[in-house]
């Protein structure tokens, strides 16, 4: 049995839709993998709760506007749900509940004591001014109040929020709660209980999960990465110190390439001043789509779901491909991949950095306690390496991708805690 998305006239399909069908997809590989029963399956595959709000914002002219909010809780059958919160015009409820569908199985792969969830505001954060952007915010918190807290639900920044974002929640949820309650989100300035080494956390986490499939010395390995912002940029970065030669990077503005490897800190100021890579007077200036053929060992997708797609995979020519994005590979492409020998390493696994350390943020929350930046990152070294090894070996006994012993072993370790917890009433 596979569980399907429920049809849908055309007119109401939604862009988020080809993700949800994409997770769907994988959990079903995986579950055919395990041989779970349709009871399990369904139970597995269906949202615990999932919440639609309203949220009225009052412009700065005194308009009023009114824009859709969700909240995701996919699975929390091994521990609080977690996941974060987006800001993008393009978010609906089907990409929600994919986003949160993959934080499950994210949590299980690593090992982690979460179930997965996600939030989303269809709206664009940067046509928005900063008081606007703060009434959105905590009008949006106030909405899905009943769902989120330190022991439910923790959000954490993703596309179009930051810390400052956080803080809001965190300011929200405490006014409410009558006393500070910093472990309702991760994610947060140090001001009010952040993590150090949160920030760059995810794509610290690409860049142990890159070098770590590598099996080689990273001298000399080529890169490109497609998206420059929160995740593409420190990736970017945090490789380059390892000893690659990031050779191209793109983002909304365009793409760059630049044989004998970019200078990666030149390139961030450069954005930081004209706002986007486009123009960067050190390097060639490079189409998008090009960027995926690129003659490179490492390609790196770290922007939104549905970058390799069936049109473009063919022309893939990385040996390896590390998601540091959500699902940025369609099941059709993830198949053209495997027939031409290139590895993928799975979202699921890859960029799984970011919650591992709010995980760590959380518990050092819930304990007042605080670690160093140098423990952090132990931590964050050891979970990522120990789950990256478990993923191999699965994948080499089974004889699948890594792709689909990561979602073995996320589902399988799902599955158990549904099984030994048994179900009430």
């Amino acid at each position: 049995m596979s569980i399907m998305v429920p049809s849908t006239t055309p007119a109401l399909i939604a862009p988020g839709r080809q993700a949800l069908d994409s997770a769907l997809h994988q959990f079903n590989q995986a579950a055919d993998h395990l041989g779970l029963d349709d009871g399990l399956r369904t139970m597995l595959a269906t949202p615990r709760r999932s919440l639609t709000v309203s949220v009225p914002v009052r412009r700065e002219d005194g308009r009023m506007e009114v824009v859709q909010g969700f909240r995701v809780q996919h699975n929390v059958s091994r521990g609080p749900a977690k996941g974060g919160l987006r800001f993008h015009p393009g978010t609906d409820i089907h990409e929600v509940t994919a986003l949160a569908m993959w934080m499950t199985w994210k949590c299980a792969v690593v090992g982690i004591p979460y179930g997965g969830a996600k939030g989303g505001v269809a709206v664009d954060p940067s046509g928005l001014s900063a008081r606007e952007l703060e009434r959105l915010t905590r009008r949006y918190v106030n909405e899905i109040l009943p769902l989120i807290g330190p022991e439910k639900d923790i959000p954490a920044p993703d596309v179009g929020t930051d810390e400052q974002t956080m803080a809001w929640i965190m300011d929200t949820y405490s006014v409410s709660a009558g006393y500070p309650v910093p472990g309702v989100v991760t994610g947060k300035p140090m001001a009010l209980g952040g993590s150090l080494g949160r920030a760059g956390a995810t794509s610290r986490g690409v860049q142990i999960a890159t070098l770590a499939a590598l099996g080689r010395s990273p001298e000399g390995v080529t890169v490109a990465v497609q998206g420059f912002g929160k995740v593409g940029a420190p990736a970017a970065l945090y490789l380059a110190e390892a000893g690659c030669k990031v050779v191209a990077v793109s983002d909304v503005t365009g793409a760059v390439h630049a044989a004998g490897g970019l200078d990666i800190r030149a390139l961030r100021d450069w954005v930081a001043e004209s706002g986007g890579v486009r123009g960067f007077p050190q390097a060639d200036a490079l189409a998008h789509d090009e960027l995926f053929e690129l003659d490179v060992d490492v390609l790196v997708p770290a922007a939104l779901e549905g970058a390799i797609t069936e049109a473009n995979a063919p022309r893939v020519r990385a040996r390896l491909v590390v998601e540091g994005a959500n699902g940025p590979t369609t099941p059709e492409a993830d198949e053209i991949l495997a027939a031409n020998g290139t590895t993928v390493l799975p979202d699921i696994l890859a960029n799984a950095g970011g919650v591992i350390v709010s995980y760590l943020e959380w518990v050092q929350n819930m304990q007042a306690y605080s670690w160093s930046g140098g423990e952090v990152e132990h931590k964050l070294r050891d979970l990522m390496l120990e789950a990256f090894a478990t993923v191999k070996a699965v994948a080499a006994e089974r004889e699948i991708t890594l792709r689909q012993a990561a979602h073995v072993i996320g589902v399988g370790r799902v599955a158990e805690a549904h099984q030994t917890r048994g179900l009430f009433p």
